[in-house]
């Protein structure tokens, strides 16, 4: 009986996260500013703040906190390099770079005390970024090399296919290239974001539930589910740097798909 009322008690003070858990109440009530903008702009000023601080006394022999900026764009302009191709990178090292650490930082904040919360495990902030991307690789092939009506054509029509099975291939080509990418862009990272923020609370608000039922088996429990949840924040920190690396490693693709002389 007193195992059954304190599971009974335990879920009684438990809630189970969901959706609901990343609908943070407003900061700002009057404005209506919420946390997940605030760290948006905060991140804003970390990235600026870093470059700046990073170049601004730029030796021969590099600082720790010029060589941690030369090492990250290091990493994007190889990314860049590989994949876009030597003729054109350069041109989108500086979006490429900026896109990195923004999305990192973000990523980082649900592992923070105090903040976290990953800003892009809300779906509204992740859209405009692919968004981004989906712009600026659009453009790169329709104004910097093909032209407009060239890039469709690229874009859609593999190179030595003819005839009918070009009426299957274009629509499919079309939808693939043209409008499911940012789709899959945005997805991707707000996908794992949610999920991984969701497995932290579960785990940190269960332990706690567990631990505060007043039963020797279930505060074990609750114990042990502490310890996943440390488990799952260095996974965690993992799967955030991985995430803003394949975020720029599309991007990268996606571009030097679209300058390619051929589909």
């Amino acid at each position: 009986m007193s195992s059954a009322g304190a599971l009974i008690r335990a879920e009684s003070d438990f809630h189970a996260p969901g959706p609901g858990s990343f609908e943070l109440p407003p900061v700002v009530e009057s404005l209506g500013v919420t946390k997940p903008m605030l760290l948006l702009v905060l991140s804003a000023v970390i990235v600026i703040g870093f470059t700046w601080l990073s170049a601004r006394k730029a030796a021969v022999v590099p600082g720790r906190l010029q060589f941690a900026g030369e090492s990250v764009y290091g990493f994007v302009r190889g990314l860049a390099r590989d994949n876009i191709g030597s003729d054109h990178f350069m041109k989108f090292v500086p979006y490429l770079f900026s896109l990195f650490l923004f999305i990192l930082v973000n990523n980082y904040y649900g592992i923070i005390p105090f903040l976290q919360f990953p800003s892009f495990s809300r779906i509204g902030f992740v859209v405009p970024l692919a968004l981004m991307s989906w712009i600026v690789y659009i453009g790169a092939g329709m104004w910097a090399h093909h032209g407009p009506l060239g890039y469709l054509k690229h874009a859609t029509m593999p190179g030595g296919i003819k005839g009918p099975i070009l009426l299957l291939l274009v629509p499919l080509e079309f939808f693939s290239n043209v409008l499911v990418r940012p789709v899959t862009l945005s997805l991707r990272l707000f996908g794992n974001m949610f999920a991984g923020h969701l497995l932290l609370i579960l785990f940190a608000t269960g332990g706690a539930a567990l631990l505060t039922s007043g039963n020797l088996l279930y505060g074990g429990v609750g114990i042990l589910a502490f310890v996943l949840g440390i488990g799952v924040s260095f996974l965690e920190l993992l799967v955030m740097f991985l995430q803003a690396y394949v975020f720029t490693l599309l991007s990268t693709m996606y571009i030097g798909e679209a300058l390619a002389e051929e589909h």
